[in-house]
């Protein structure tokens, strides 16, 4: 297993993580499929790729939460020794009843955390891979619905926290890129901004078929090697957000 790449996908038991997850395991990294609640899915998840030939565990943990971020790494270093790929795809915000301060908690303070716990495990050639949309990427620049301007607004404040450790990662040796996409068919995100805004997922689909979960995660994978300069940003989909960029 130590002769294949170490890769932890945050928020990977469904959707765009699970997606990436399987794509890195099909292609020789063993996957720590991170989830939050949903273990049973995870767990699923890791045996589908091990039925596959691939290599994956589980780990569970709140991102938002100091001492499960703490854990988790523990679990990593401990079982592990190194971690190589981390691919920052969990995020938040439109759950019901969430905390009006948990957009913020989960897309800027709990990614930056993970990313200073982790990083002094990461060896020379290590990659981080941060998630975002181009409603986030753009905060500022573009309109965006009023349901999904806190996720906007803290999503685009935690890109800026980690592009500000750069120079940090630049010293390290390790990797860093943006995958921004436009609205990604079939995502839960998507389909809870649906019910609250129909009106704004119409508008998306106006400029043009959305991208598929399988093809952002196929970007998503894919910047987890090449030559991408520090803080590269990859778009996937919305060409009219790209062109009055």
């Amino acid at each position: 297993m130590n002769s294949s790449r170490i890769a932890l996908v945050t928020g990977a038991s469904r959707g765009i993580g699970a997606a990436t997850a399987r794509i890195l395991a099909a292609r020789g990294d063993h996957v720590i499929v991170n989830y939050r609640e949903k273990r049973k899915r995870a767990q699923d998840l890791a045996d589908e790729i091990a039925a596959e030939g691939g290599s994956a565990s589980i780990a569970g943990a709140d991102l938002s939460d100091d001492a499960a971020a703490q854990a988790l790494t523990r679990e990593i270093v401990d079982r592990f020794g190194r971690l190589d790929v981390l691919v920052l795809n969990a995020s938040g915000g439109l759950e019901r009843g969430a905390a009006a301060d948990y957009a913020m908690s989960i897309n800027r303070d709990a990614q930056l955390r993970l990313v200073r716990l982790l990083l002094p495990h990461m060896p020379a050639g290590a990659r981080i891979v941060f998630v975002t949309s181009h409603q986030a990427h753009f905060h500022g620049r573009k309109p965006v619905p009023a349901d999904y301007e806190p996720i906007a607004a803290s999503k685009r404040a935690g890109e800026d926290a980690l592009r500000d450790l750069i120079t940090e990662f630049d010293s390290r040796r390790i990797g860093f890129t943006v995958v921004s996409g436009d609205m990604i068919d079939g995502t839960i995100i998507v389909r809870l901004l649906q019910r609250r805004d129909p009106d704004a997922v119409a508008a998306r689909t106006e400029h043009g078929t959305l991208p598929t979960v399988d093809e952002f995660a196929t970007a998503v994978a894919d910047a987890t090697t090449g030559d991408q300069p520090l803080g590269h940003t990859v778009y996937v989909g919305g060409a009219d957000y790209l062109a009055h960029s």
